[in-house]
């Protein structure tokens, strides 16, 4: 089959790899519809996750056709329609009976990886790394997929693919991001980020209730995007001198009742701080440039919220602590939990509450993805979200 593979840093290629087998009695073989390259796709491409190695399939947001299942596979049969959360749970662990899917204790083969790091394993997780449990990406024509009663949700097949692709990881993150705000009526809610994550999370934050939703970016079209779809105001921070500042006069000097950072480890900015990170990162005396997430925490109100659904990989310095703690803020982060949320979203696509269809710009084939993954980095070509059919 043909499949896009990591090939060092800032190099990907589209060559042929074996075909996936069933290798346990509860996998599944799902034939790919249609993918998508995501934001943290890019942290593998510019080579700041460890434990690639050439030649592994990339790629966690996919849907497809299940072709195969396992004899002890019992909710699947050959020709149901499936989109796959990018996380790889095992549905009868603690954490996974609790619904914290990305905790799973039992999917990830290589969990001495982040344990070593982090002290504690996550779940496993498609095409990201051998740390993840090194499981091939679904940025190919075939993936095998493991608790297959478990990880696949069916979908009605009224809905075309790019409604739905993006349960698999950016929709459920955006909405999860919103729900760990806590948004009452009446809220003000900043997002950090105008990609297809902060998009997302804008988006869902009207629809949990907020009164006002305040995005800041600094690429034109995703600030048209999300005033055009979720009705937000914007702050192209390139424009001003200081968001923070520009934030405290947009909400009468109280600040943001919630703040969202839905940029993560490689965020960019114009201050001392953004440029000390960035020549940290390359000197690689830090993990990750935490730009948008100390403004976040500089700007929340007092008693407010800040969510993090950004991806931080490691330990990064200059968090105004302090600030988090003299406020008084609550903070909630981590990876998204898909499986608790695929079913009430696709409600909400099919009651036609909203449409993720409208992040894609570029659509295109496996073949396409060397230049795709190029132009989605460099955010050329008015590019918010790639999708791809092998």
């Amino acid at each position: 089959m043909r499949a896009v593979c990591w090939w060092g840093k800032g190099e990907v290629r589209v060559v042929d790899t074996p075909d996936p087998g069933i290798l346990n009695p509860r996998d599944a073989i799902v034939r790919v519809t249609l993918t998508a390259i995501c934001g943290s796709d890019l942290h593998l491409y510019n080579g700041f996750v460890p434990t690639m190695m050439r030649g592994d399939i990339l790629g966690h947001e996919f849907m497809g056709e299940v072709v195969e299942v396992g004899s002890d596979v019992k909710k699947l049969k050959v020709g149901d329609r499936v989109v796959v959360p990018f996380a790889i749970a095992c549905g009868a662990c603690f954490f996974c009976r609790k619904g914290m899917t990305s905790l799973c204790d039992n999917s990830n083969p290589n969990a001495w990886m982040l344990d070593a790091l982090n002290g504690y394993a996550s779940s496993a997780a498609f095409g990201y790394s051998h740390m993840y449990g090194g499981y091939s990406g679904g940025q190919s024509e075939y993936v095998r997929v493991p608790y297959a009663d478990v990880n696949p949700f069916k979908i009605p097949n009224g809905l075309p693919d790019e409604k739905v692709l993006f349960l698999t990881d950016i929709f459920p993150t955006g909405y999860m991001a919103a729900e760990n705000c806590g948004i009452e009526p009446g809220d003000t809610v900043a997002v950090w980020g105008a990609g297809p994550v902060g998009f997302f999370s804008a988006a869902s934050a009207r629809l949990l209730g907020a009164e006002r939703v305040i995005v800041i970016d600094r690429i034109p079209e995703r600030l048209r995007l999300v005033q055009e779809q979720c009705k937000a105001e914007t702050i192209n921070y390139e424009d001003v001198d200081d968001a923070f500042e520009t934030l405290k006069e947009m909400t009468g000097g109280r600040g943001p009742d919630r703040c969202i950072d839905a940029v993560g480890m490689e965020g960019h900015g114009h201050t001392i701080d953004a440029r000390l990170d960035k020549v940290k990162q390359l000197m690689k005396l830090q993990f990750d440039r935490a730009h948008s997430l100390r403004q976040a925490l500089h700007a929340c109100r007092k008693g407010g919220t800040v969510s993090i659904p950004g991806v931080y990989a490691g330990f990064i310095d200059k968090i105004p602590m302090g600030v988090a703690f003299a406020k008084g803020l609550t903070l909630k982060m981590g990876q998204t939990h898909v499986h608790k949320y695929v079913r009430p979203l696709l409600e909400r696509i099919e009651r036609g509450e909203i449409d993720p269809s409208v992040v894609i710009t570029h659509r295109a084939t496996l073949e396409d993805a060397p230049d795709l993954y190029q132009t989605f980095r460099d955010k050329e070509d008015d590019c918010i979200k790639c999708v791809m059919q092998p």
